[in-house]
């Protein structure tokens, strides 16, 4: 056996898989500004620039330095989706022509400033209540509201169709775009939206999880692979506890893998015993608590299982999904949380 790590493989190709699913519900003259934020929520955000670069039509995040570092990559659209609040960012913007979003009145004096040399976005609070202008303000914003920029806003509930919040805030955003009265572009879906509300997809669409997989539509797979060796097996009787706390008790003479890998790599510690992991083209369960290095699998059922031998904690055959789940948890975060410490690995970039 190599000297074991964690490692983290990442399939370009499945992301760009990904994307085509996501082209096949949306009108053909509808454009994908495609989120890598967070580094590409943890899959890399210059390698995945130079991977998706003819695969999507513009790129979103919300630092500014993000922005700069997909610039020395790609001459795509980058929208800087929480805007900037200095002159001297809005300048980086100016000199990098880098699209930034306007989402509080309180940023309107600036950008006014800049109004003839950037192309901005408008937000409007249509009723998730976080970020955006309020529409009974958009008249303070005449001179920002012209064909070339963009009307957006986002929603709370898109991955929840019946939720009545959603027909609510596409009845707002109608009712602001009215009040505009021209030709703006327009931007309201996020990753849910496409799937559940292709009908308003309008000019750009903003997905961000389902390009990694990380949410349940058929066609999407998990395009990263978290996965380390077993390190050490332990034959039990009957009623013997297992790891920190001794939480968990074996109902019956068992095999027990440990596994390479753990909370310091990224893996929740808040994991329940019966969470799924693969070994061998095998399901099996996490028994026990997870520790800073180690995490304890049921292996009794599993044939010629070995040290040395792989296991997979989410991947393309075991999406990331079933993990946040069973453990009530949010794939964005189990993808962002990645460990430095865990070895990355890229494929089909």
């Amino acid at each position: 056996m190599i000297e074991p790590n964690s490692e983290l493989v990442i399939d370009y190709e499945l992301v760009r898989n990904n994307i085509q699913v996501i082209k096949t519900n949306l009108p053909t003259n509808c454009k994908i500004l495609g989120v890598i934020k967070s580094n590409a929520y943890g899959h890399d955000l210059e390698k995945a620039t130079q991977a998706l670069d003819d695969a999507i039509d513009g790129y979103g995040v919300v630092r500014l330095g993000e922005a700069l570092k997909i610039r020395e990559n790609s001459l795509k659209p980058i929208l800087a989706m929480q805007g900037v609040y200095s002159s001297d960012a809005y300048d980086a913007l100016k000199q990098n022509n880098i699209w930034s979003v306007v989402h509080s009145i309180s940023q309107l004096p600036l950008a006014k400033q800049y109004q003839d040399d950037l192309l901005f976005w408008i937000k409007v609070n249509t009723g998730m209540n976080r970020l955006g202008i309020a529409i009974d303000e958009l008249d303070q914003f005449q001179s920002l509201l012209k064909d070339s920029n963009v009307l957006m806003t986002h929603l709370a509930c898109a991955d929840h169709p019946a939720d009545d919040l959603n027909n609510t805030q596409f009845k707002n955003f109608d009712y602001a775009w009215d009040r505009v009265a021209n030709d703006m572009q327009r931007s309201v879906l996020n990753s849910a939206g496409v799937f559940n509300f292709p009908d308003q997809a309008y000019d750009w669409v903003r997905p961000g999880i389902a390009m990694y997989g990380g949410i349940a539509f058929p066609g999407l797979k998990t395009a990263m692979t978290f996965r380390s060796q077993i390190i050490s097996i332990q034959s039990l009787d009957q009623n013997e506890r297992i790891g920190y706390g001794g939480r968990v008790k074996t109902s019956k003479p068992s095999k027990i893998a440990i596994v390479y890998c753990g909370y310091a790599d990224g893996f929740p510690q808040t994991a329940i015993d019966g969470t799924s992991v693969i070994v061998n083209s095998h399901k099996s369960k996490i028994i026990g608590r997870v520790s800073m290095d180690l995490i304890s699998i049921d292996v009794t059922e599993i044939p010629d299982c070995k040290i040395g031998d792989w296991c997979e904690l989410w991947s393309p055959d075991l999406s990331i999904l079933e993990n946040a789940k069973k453990n009530n948890l949010i794939s964005y975060e189990l993808m962002t949380k990645m460990s430095q410490r865990v070895k990355r690995q890229y494929l089909n970039i």
